[in-house]
């Protein structure tokens, strides 16, 4: 293992003094390289082709402000979620808190689930009302009596 690290330590001393000994590419080889390349690269018509090609693709602004729109929503939705959550997780005796899911969809929450008790239900509905952003509540919980 040893003698594996000594050779890169060597080798690595090794590369620049090998860099340094290597003499520029003279005129006549840089343009060579040049021609080389040029003969890669695609031709006007080709670049032209490309860009018509890849214009098709773009979304037009329509779209593009559709899509900003569509971000704004689900990231409004996505808060609106998370402060229901919050709400509920801060009030006293909502242990079943996990059997709860919360959905938001520009600002009518649906609360899914199960309960303990119609109590419970009634309670979870008036917090999710209570939250700021909530238009209205669809209370879709069924209660479950433990037993």
């Amino acid at each position: 293992m040893k003698a594996v690290i000594a050779a890169a330590v060597a080798a690595a001393f090794a590369l620049p003094a090998y860099a340094q000994q290597t003499t520029p590419p003279s005129a006549a080889e840089r343009a060579q390289n040049r021609e080389k390349v040029e003969e890669k690269l695609p031709s006007a018509n080709e670049r032209a082709e490309n860009r018509e090609k890849v214009q098709d693709k773009l979304p037009t602004a329509n779209e593009r402000a559709q899509n900003r729109d569509r971000a704004a929503t689900t990231a409004s939705n996505a808060a609106l979620t998370t402060k229901v959550k919050s709400a509920l997780a801060k009030e006293e005796g909502f242990k079943t808190l996990g059997k709860i899911n919360v959905d938001s969809n520009e600002g009518v929450v649906t609360l899914k689930g199960k309960v303990d008790s119609a109590e419970a239900k009634t309670k979870a509905e008036q917090v999710a009302k209570q939250v700021d952003g909530v238009k209205s509540v669809k209370n879709q919980l069924t209660v479950e009596k433990k037993g």
